[in-house]
Parts: C-alpha cells; sequence; structure tokens
C-alpha cells in the first residue's frame, strides 16, 4: 500500500491500495513518475506477478484516476515533461506469447495526457537492432532528453536530444563496453557518473560541445571506494560509496568541493538523498540486519538529520548481533561476509545455519533488514551473507572477476563461505542450506552439483539453471553480456556446459534435500527452468532427501508477490530447512 501525507506533521493517509484492485491480492502497483507541478502521478500496474506493466495516471490531490491507459511496457518509468511523459515499452505480442516469447524492439514513446496509446509519438527505436533496450529520462531543467541504449544487464551507450529545438539523438558515449550515467545539467555542462577508465566509478563534468575525453574534468575522482551512484537534492551532490559493502555518503558543491560527511547510525545500507534543485529538505532511508528501515529527513542547510518515520517492530533486534568477517576463496582471493545471529551463540558445529547469496550483474549485496529472518535467529541459527564476486560491492573489476569465463570463481567464493562457516564452528554440513534466488538460484543449483557434499538443504528460488537455452526466451537474451551465449561460440558453450545446473546432475548422487521454487507467470526467468530440474533432480537423487517443487500460482520472478503469498511461501520453506537439518523449532512468535 501506498501512503502520503500534506506537510512533515499531518497523519499518513491511504493514496493507493492494491488490494482493492484484485481479490486475491495479485495486483502490484509503483509511482513511476511525478508531474513537476506536481499535480500528476504516473503509477504501473503488474498483474500475477508478471513484468507485462499497464501505466495509469491520477491526479494527486483529487486521487481522481485519468482515463490514459498504456499497455505492454515493460523495464520503464515516466519521466515528464511539458503535458505528458516519456516512457518504454514493446510492440502487442501474438496471443499466447505474452509469458514466454521473445520480446524485440523495446522502443521510446511521448504520450500526451487525454489523448490514447494509438496516438503516442515514437521517438527511437533501433530498426536494425531489435534486442536493444532504450531508456531515458529529462533532465531536471527540462532542456535535454538522455537515451539509454543498452544491449542487456551490461554496459549501455549515452546520446541525448535538445528538448527545446527538438533536436537529434547525438551520441555522448558510444559502444557498450562502459557505464556511463547522466545525474544533472548545469551550466550547460552533464555531470556524468562513470567507469570509464575508473573501474570504482567518478563524476565527470561534459560539455556537450566538446564531449571529447580530453575536454572532461573530473568532479569527484575515483577513490579506493566504489562509488555506487550520484543523487542531487538542494543545490548539493550526494556521493554513495561502498566500504566493505556498507554505505558511506559524502556531499559536495557541484564542483566537487566543500566535502562533508553525512552521519549515519551505523554501518548498513542507506538509500535516497534525492530532491529537485529548490529543495532544501531531503529523505533517506537507513537499515542494517539489526537496524529496521528508517527514514530521516535531512536538513541540506544545516546537515542535520532526524527521524521521520520509524518501523515498530515486537521484538528486540538488540537481542542480535552481527559482524563481518573475511575468508580465502579456492584461488586465494579475499572475500567478506556478514554473519547474523543470537548474542552468545556457542560455536559448537550445531547451529543451523542459511547461507545467501547472489554473486552477478555488478548488484552489491549490503546489510537489509528482515522480519522472516527472526525465525531463524529466535530459533538458535545464523544468517550468513557473502560479498561473492559478480557483485558490485568492489567495483567494476569485482564485477568482471565472476562474469562470463570467470562465473566459477562465484562458485568457488560460495562454497568457501561454506567451508568456513563450518571450519569456524557456526556450523556443520549436516546444519548447513544454501539459498538464492534468480542468478542467485544458479549459484545455488551450480554449487548443489558441484559439491552436493557440503550442504544439507538447497533452496534454488526462480533460478537459471539451463544455461544452455536461457537467452531464447522472453528477455533472457539481455543476460548474454553477463553469461555468454552458447549459440554464439565453441568457448562459451563449453563454458556454460562445465556448470549449467541442468546438465551438471548426475544419476546416484545423493544431493541436498531441495525446494525449487517458482511462479506460474514468471516471465523473466521462465518457470521452465524449474521445471526441468527438478524432474532430472528427482529422477537422479539418490538416498531419502526430499526434492520438491514449489510452484505459486498467479505469481511471477517475486516483484509485487502479495504479503499473503509471501508468508505461505516462507512458512513452507522455514519448515522444510528446520525438518532437513534436523533442527527442532523452539518456538515462533506470530
Amino acid at each position: 500500500m501506498i501512503y502520503f501525507q500534506k506537510g512533515l506533521d499531518a497523519e499518513p493517509e491511504v493514496f493507493m491500495d492494491p488490494n482493492a484492485l484484485s481479490a486475491d491480492g495479485t495486483v502490484a502497483i509503483a509511482l513511476v513518475g511525478i508531474s513537476k507541478d506536481n499535480r500528476y502521478v504516473a503509477y504501473s500496474r503488474n498483474e500475477a506477478g508478471s513484468d507485462w506493466q499497464e501505466l495509469h495516471v491520477m491526479e494527486i490531490a483529487t486521487k481522481q484516476e485519468l482515463p490514459d491507459l498504456l499497455k505492454w511496457v515493460k523495464f520503464s518509468g515516466a519521466s515528464w515533461w511539458k503535458d505528458g511523459f516519456f516512457y518504454s515499452r514493446y510492440p502487442e505480442p501474438a496471443s499466447g506469447s505474452e509469458l514466454s516469447g521473445d520480446n524485440k524492439n523495446h522502443s521510446v514513446y511521448y504520450h500526451k495526457l487525454g489523448t490514447n496509446q494509438g496516438e503516442d509519438k515514437l521517438i527511437y527505436r533501433d530498426f536494425e537492432n531489435p534486442n536493444i533496450y532504450h531508456f531515458g529520462t529529462v533532465t531536471e531543467d527540462e532542456k535535454y532528453f538522455i537515451l539509454y541504449k543498452q544491449p542487456g544487464t551490461d554496459g549501455f551507450a549515452t546520446y541525448y536530444k535538445d528538448l527545446e529545438k527538438d533536436g537529434p539523438f547525438v551520441e555522448l558515449f558510444g559502444g557498450y563496453e562502459n557505464k556511463s550515467t547522466v545525474v544533472q545539467h548545469t551550466g550547460g555542462k552533464f555531470l556524468v557518473h562513470t567507469d570509464i577508465d575508473a573501474p570504482n566509478y567518478r563524476l565527470i563534468s561534459v560539455d556537450p560541445k566538446k564531449p571529447a575525453k580530453e575536454n572532461w574534468t573530473d568532479v569527484i575522482p575515483e577513490s579506493d571506494n566504489f562509488l555506487e551512484g550520484v543523487n542531487t537534492g538542494g543545490m548539493k551532490l550526494f556521493a554513495s560509496y561502498l566500504e566493505k559493502a556498507t554505505n558511506r555518503i559524502y556531499q559536495y558543491d557541484y564542483d566537487g568541493t566543500n566535502k562533508k560527511a553525512i552521519e549515519l547510525p551505523g554501518l548498513g545500507t542507506a538509500g535516497g538523498f534525492g530532491g529537485r534543485e529548490d529543495e532544501n529538505l531531503l529523505f533517506y532511508s537507513f537499515s542494517s540486519f539489526v537496524y529496521p528501515p528508517t527514514i530521516f529527513k535531512y536538513d541540506v542547510p544545516t546537515g542535520e538529520s532526524s527521524v521521520f518515520y520509524k518501523t515498530e517492530l515486537t521484538f528486540d533486534p538488540a537481542d542480535f548481533e552481527e559482524k563481518q568477517v573475511t575468508y580465502k576463496s579456492k584461488d586465494g582471493t579475499d572475500v567478506t561476509m556478514f554473519i547474523v545471529h543470537k548474542k552468545g551463540l556457542e560455536l559448537n558445529g550445531q547451529n543451523p545455519t542459511f547461507l545467501y547469496a547472489y554473486g552477478g550483474f555488478n548488484i552489491s549485496m549490503t546489510p537489509y533488514f528482515s522480519t522472516s529472518r527472526i525465525v531463524l535467529l529466535e530459533n538458535g541459527g545464523v544468517f550468513a551473507l557473502p560479498n561473492l564476486r559478480g557483485g558490485g560491492e568492489y567495483g567494476e573489476e569485482w564485477h568482471k572477476a565472476g562474469m562470463l569465463l570467470n562465473k566459477q570463481n562465484v562458485f568457488d567464493d560460495f562454497i568457501a563461505a561454506g567451508e568456513y562457516l563450518i571450519a569456524q564452528g557456526y556450523t556443520s554440513k549436516e546444519k548447513l542450506a544454501i539459498s538464492g534466488g534468480s542468478n542467485g538460484g544458479l549459484l545455488v543449483g551450480a554449487c548443489m552439483t558441484q559439491r552436493p557434499d557440503l550442504f544439507a538443504v538447497a533452496f534454488p528460488a526462480v533460478g537459471v539453471l539451463d544455461m544452455l537455452r536461457y537467452h531464447r526466451f522472453t528477455v533472457g537474451k539481455g543476460w548474454i553480456p553477463e553469461y555468454g551465449c552458447a549459440d554464439s561460440s565453441e568457448v562459451d558453450f563449453k563454458n556454460l556446459l562445465a556448470y549449467s545446473p541442468l546438465h551438471n546432475l548426475k544419476p546416484g548422487t545423493e544431493y541436498p534435500a531441495t525446494m525449487i521454487t517458482t511462479g506460474d507467470h514468471d516471465d523473466r526467468v521462465v518457470p521452465a527452468h524449474s521445471f526441468k530440474f527438478a524432474a532430472e533432480l528427482q529422477k537422479d537423487q539418490a538416498g531419502d532427501k526430499p526434492v520438491i517443487i514449489r510452484i505459486e500460482t498467479d505469481a511471477g520472478h517475486g516483484a509485487g508477490k502479495p504479503t499473503s503469498k509471501i508468508i505461505d511461501e516462507q512458512a513452507d520453506m522455514w519448515s522444510f530447512f528446520f525438518m532437513n537439518t534436523d533442527s527442532p523449532v523452539k518456538y515462533l512468535k506470530k
């Protein structure tokens, strides 16, 4: 549900309730763009967990729904300009292919309020390269439209269009090797967050009239820590760094001077600090494994923070402790890992342990709070989250060390994490479970086939499990920059075959007790991955450890899943975990 309030001190009111949109709660909504005059908001509506979206428009003050309806939208916001907004969509798919067909011709359109979608103006489509994704945004001063052309999940080209002159699209950063995002346009120059010649990223100033590299100016130079992003608000820059996978936030002037550290409540994950140039009050959130999500307001002129909204809990996070350790992977690489458990835990090797990770797509795994995890911690369990190669915690080099032909490093890092937990007395092979979703489902599938002896339980969720065919369905081809493609080269084929979970199951092997989870409307990682893996694993499993598949109906890859379905799934998962680690649950709190 989405709430709003008028001013800082008013009581929050319900703004949008997705539960009223369907009887079973399977409609999800998200706000995707607010008009500059704050009169209208565009919001997305997803049904049954599908990535397909409908865009709707509502008048904020009256909560009145406008007749505007935009269909066949995927991976898009709404960037307002004048009396409408830019958005991205696909052509209408053929009937029957909506959830598994190969999506092509992702294009940018402009929609004028009060008109039918058929009247929307096509702004950009690459007719020669139908597999390219296109995204765009309008600069705050409304002078430029910034276009990003992206062949997949890694690397993109950046273009700009002069909106005042209705000019052509002009290349600002070409090729698909790097990632350069326009943060702000000020003083006739673009401020750009980029990894060009800076694997830990930097912020540069680029004059569109003189865009050559020799004319770039460093605003925030590259440092030893990963600059994960830069926001603007109140005429200031807010740079978010990751230091050992926890956030540090610094405020700068637009020219990179007057650096000032923002004091956070502790070591954890912070996000926000975005706003318009005329706003002096910004907001940010902070959380950690033992610090529930809390929203703070930040006064730009004074630099003071204060609590705006705090989550109320029925348990005391102070009963638990979090730590960060460093262990050696197979090749000697140092890998960091967060560990959370009850205070005073005895390291006797008998603690049920839940090892979770992702390891890919430049995505950083940082501390986050989870109420469902309390079931584990209150019953003497251990939660562990390693920062595997392939993620973004330590910059682009860390990412590259776990992608394409280096993907095996990710699995080695995860296996080494399990071995470390056992060696340090946290748990044993009989008490250790591994879990991950999507690319993390691939991680679990690969590790349980490579080291079936090391884990008691495995939870591959909505996993990419057939690495030879993943690119043939829906948006799977977008992952080729991360994985490679079996159809493109013998080298890629052999590399993918070497770790593809489906193709590395062996008859007569005793695999961990396994609960595979998927959704019947998953049109990102189609459920066929999980279906085939479950069938083959059940056929090959030796011994009596159970292998089951849990298929949620009217659900997709995970986003937008209603709370009721999440509770049911978590109850099944923790029951399976405790049963198969021979760990009786002492008590549960409702």
